[in-house]
């Protein structure tokens, strides 16, 4: 599973967790062989009125179908259609809260029509990705971060990813920018990921990379107490522990999130 979220949190295939806050388009996952390939998903994000970044629509395509999503909205092979919507082995749902496209080739996209989105891929593609997902060959780092003897930091493997299109106008992140120590955030952090609604994920995740992201979200956030700073890195978490199999409890409240 890859998936992104939040303040512009990515996690690789291969379990990476890095931040990346490029508004460009972007290649996020495709199959990369040289010959034929099979999928591609690309995205753009953007400032939605809270200043926050949200997904501004992801462009899927299979062979040679073409899914354009936007929140609510469904356009196949240039045609707004209805959902379900189902066509050469591809699925599409939406409900209020998530657009889900299931293709037989092996790939499940979730999206929550805001910032989060997860790809699921059938193993087949084992080393064959490329894009902000890397390359899914399970070895952490290597050919995202660390590619033969050169390193890149997050931001210019991100920049990488660019899909370069004529008139496009979008600045590429700056790639000196450090991302800022964001110690005094740890203990609550941690005291929200690990209560007791979480009790069944801490054996199922790396509970350190939630906790380094809800830290990065309340830095950028700079000490703002609205909900997108505190949720989304959570939100995450639940539905990654649930992926994998775990059972998160309540965690959600009338005054949190």
């Amino acid at each position: 599973v890859c998936s992104t979220w939040g303040n512009n949190h990515f996690k690789t295939f291969d379990g990476d967790i890095y931040q990346f806050p490029g508004v460009c388009e972007y290649n996020f996952a495709s199959d990369c062989r040289e010959s034929y390939k099979e999928f591609s998903v690309h995205i753009q994000r953007a400032l939605n009125s809270n200043n926050h970044p949200e997904i501004h629509y992801i462009l899927l395509t299979i062979k040679d179908f073409t899914v354009y999503l936007r929140p609510k909205v469904a356009v196949v092979d240039g045609r707004l259609v209805k959902t379900p919507y189902y066509s050469s082995g591809v699925l599409i749902e939406s409900n209020d809260i998530y657009t889900k496209v299931y293709a037989k080739l092996g790939l499940t996209l979730i999206w929550n029509q805001e910032d989060a989105l997860m790809v699921e891929l059938d193993s087949k593609f084992n080393n064959y990705t490329c894009g902000l997902c890397g390359d899914y060959n399970g070895v952490q780092i290597y050919n995202e971060f660390i590619d033969g003897v050169t390193s890149y930091n997050a931001i210019t493997f991100g920049n990488l990813q660019k899909i370069s299109k004529p008139n496009a106008k979008c600045e590429d992140p700056d790639e000196t920018q450090a991302l800022p120590s964001c110690n005094k955030h740890r203990d609550e952090c941690e005291r929200l990921l690990t209560s007791s609604a979480f009790a069944d994920c801490q054996s199922r995740l790396n509970l350190e990379m939630y906790i380094q992201g809800c830290m990065q979200d309340k830095c950028a956030c700079h000490g703002s107490e609205d909900s997108f700073c505190l949720c989304s890195t959570i939100s995450e978490y639940s539905r990654q522990c649930s992926h994998a199999g775990g059972r998160p409890g309540e965690w959600r409240t009338q005054s949190f999130c």
